[in-house]
């Protein structure tokens, strides 16, 4: 019986850096996709009226801005809509690439996604605030935003 030990096929010191370098490709990318999350999750939320005025609502961020669509403001072409938000004697006009959905339409208030670009708001996301249960908590709100002389004037 022969009990000399058997050679190795790798070498130790190739064995010992293999999973270090696997390890730490594995945590670059770790960081690389949780710094990519975290970017793109910072949204910062203002009022047609704070656009370009508060902190955080300036050009080099991601905006979510609340506004009510202008009455006839709205302008739709193949895949583009166009129109104005209000807020509070503000407005802003916005490009939206995309179906806003069916409950879209003027007089309403929406939160665009999206940024500004030579005073224009790309926006590529639009949420349509439309439910009771945020009516009766943020009236206020409501009532700031236009959408209540809108209504008035198409009653």
């Amino acid at each position: 019986m022969d009990l000399t030990p058997r050679p190795e096929a790798v070498s130790p010191k190739r064995r010992r850096w293999m999973p270090i370098i696997v390890l730490s490709l594995v945590g670059i990318g770790g960081v690389i996709v949780v710094t990519q999350f975290l970017s793109s999750a910072i949204d910062y939320y203002c009022n047609v009226d704070e656009v370009g005025v508060r902190s955080g609502c300036d050009t080099a961020n991601r905006l979510r801005v609340q506004g009510t669509v202008e009455q006839g403001s709205l302008a739709k072409s193949d895949n583009t809509i166009e129109f104005k938000l209000v807020f509070n004697g503000k407005s802003l006009d916005v490009i939206y690439s995309g179906d806003p959905g069916g409950v879209f339409q003027e007089c309403i208030s929406v939160v665009a996604h999206g940024r500004l670009v030579n005073g224009v708001l790309q926006s590529n996301r639009i949420e349509v605030k439309h439910s009771n249960e945020y009516e009766a908590k943020n009236k206020d709100r409501l009532e700031n935003s236009g959408s209540a002389a809108c209504s008035q004037v198409q009653g």
